[in-house]
């Protein structure tokens, strides 16, 4: 987040102070951007990767500080639960062979975890939600001792002023209440960030939403939650409900969820991404830095902009528009819908098929728009979470009757040419592209992604043993699977 948080609570005249650096902060990135030159420059792509931490019987263990304190990698951080970890692989140039680099960095830091863990009789499972996962693994006690995290339970909790309630519906449907953020913990993502000329936000941003839809679709990995059958893409409805800070107190204005998929296309850039965060939302975290960002440029200077990043990362944008102050400055899409595992290969794939098709679709966005209202593209998101492989979305054409339904499956496999071609564009070398895509389109003849071979496996297990025993077995054999390196779409049902 960019601050340091030390404390837990805050007064009034610190959010009032905080409120102000925000707007300063917003006129100084208005002038950032303004800057000729600013943010230009070759394109990289970075990742982040969350994961859990299990016991010999794959269930969550608490042990994250300590798996931390027996390893001196940078690349691994900790996260919001204490069976949770993170690691951030460093950025790297897109052009070239960029996946073969960033399967290399993915296999060393997850196996540096792994060795890690095993100090303290932990096991590391890469998924979007843990199968095995109990109520009577999270709440106050699951969450990680550090200030912020605490500070942001906190803040969330005092804003609403009554418990989170939570209801997702499925083949199980689940209804609960809950006290903190510990849910949030029950996510775990592969996060893709993409830097882009500030020149090219607003279209890229678009593509990036546009895309998000069809990749999620056939990259579910999140079906259980506390032994529930859900989403394929459980996350997407958990975490919007997990960190929900508006109450049910009835209100004049309308009150804006802080996990959301945007409120329309982006017409201009990063600023007015920034500056929505900031009308919509109110701050969490108060903490001021030293730096005073309009000082900072009258002195001809790049400011930091602390307060203001520490605020974005309050508010949790499917696709986040980031300012990042180093090595001479620059933007960048984090793309936050994705979740992790089932595989490394499963992984870049998806990756290949999100980047590809927004640098893809990029230039096409000022035909395409007209012809697709952003309640569609949000629509799209919901049914992909929701129904994976079996969606139908609404996808924009050229010409009336505009849009038109298709088919998940079958709008992939038109979009696979238009993910190459933005890769190839962008300068990845045709093979690395082929060869990653190749493996979205074999999970689309299998018809098999991670959410499917989980839903598949428990209902096997199931007729013969209780579902938690059942869901016990499904994460023994999905570990095995994923450890094998082979992707989703080859993994037999056994």
């Amino acid at each position: 987040m960019g601050l340091q948080i030390q404390k837990e609570t805050f007064d009034p005249e610190e959010y009032e102070r905080f409120g102000k650096r925000l707007t300063e902060s917003l006129e100084a990135l208005r002038q950032v951007l303004a800057r000729p030159g600013f943010g230009v420059g070759p394109r990289t792509i970075g990742a982040e990767l969350e994961m859990f931490l299990v016991d010999a019987a794959g269930y969550p263990l608490p042990v994250n500080r300590q798996v931390m304190s027996q390893t001196m990698d940078p690349r691994v951080t900790l996260e919001i639960d204490r069976f949770n970890l993170e690691c951030n692989l460093c950025p790297a140039p897109l052009a070239g062979r960029p996946f073969t680099a960033m399967r290399t960095e993915f296999e060393s830091a997850l196996a540096e975890v792994r060795r890690a863990a095993a100090t303290q009789g932990a096991r590391v499972v890469v998924t979007g939600i843990l199968p095995t996962l109990r109520e009577a693994d999270l709440g106050s006690g699951a969450l990680t001792a550090q200030p912020r995290y605490r500070a942001l339970s906190a803040a969330i909790r005092r804003r609403r002023q009554e418990p989170i309630r939570v209801v997702i519906g499925g083949e199980d449907r689940l209804t609960l209440e809950w006290d903190d953020v510990t849910l949030e913990g029950a996510n775990t993502s592969l996060q893709y960030h993409l830097r882009v000329d500030p020149a090219d936000f607003a279209r890229m941003y678009n593509a990036a939403q546009l895309a998000t839809a069809p990749v999620l679709a056939v990259s579910g990995n999140s079906p259980f939650l506390l032994g529930h059958r859900l989403w394929d893409e459980t996350r997407v409805a958990l975490f919007r409900q997990a960190v929900d800070d508006r109450g049910e107190a009835p209100s004049e204005a309308p009150q804006h969820g802080r996990v959301t998929f945007g409120h329309g296309w982006a017409r201009q850039g990063a600023l007015e991404l920034f500056a929505e965060s900031v009308a919509l939302h109110a701050p969490l975290l108060p903490v001021l830095g030293t730096e005073s960002p309009l000082a900072r440029l009258a002195e001809g200077m790049l400011p930091r902009l602390d307060e203001l990043r520490l605020h974005q990362g309050t508010v949790w944008s499917w696709n986040r528009a980031i300012y990042d102050p180093s090595a001479g400055g620059h933007v960048r899409i984090e793309m936050r819908a994705l979740p992790a595992g089932p595989t490394v290969v499963d992984m870049l794939a998806n990756g290949a098929l999100l980047l590809g098709l927004t640098l893809g679709l990029a230039d096409e966005m000022e035909s395409l728009l007209p012809g697709l209202p952003f309640t569609c593209a949000r629509g799209n998101f919901l049914r992909a979470s929701k129904e994976g492989l079996d969606a139908m979305l609404l996808w924009p054409e050229r010409t009336a009757p505009s849009p038109r339904p298709l088919s998940a499956v079958a709008l992939v496999e038109r979009l696979l040419p238009v993910a190459r071609q933005g890769l190839v564009g962008a300068g990845v070398e045709a093979e690395e592209a082929d060869s990653l895509l190749s493996v979205v389109a074999a999970r689309l003849r299998a018809q098999q992604t991670g959410a499917r071979w989980q839903r598949k496996m428990l209902a096997r297990l199931e007729a013969h043993m209780p579902r938690p025993d059942a869901l016990g077995a499904l994460l023994e054999r999905y570990m095995s699977h994923a450890a094998s390196g082979r992707p989703v779409h080859e993994w037999p049902l056994d």
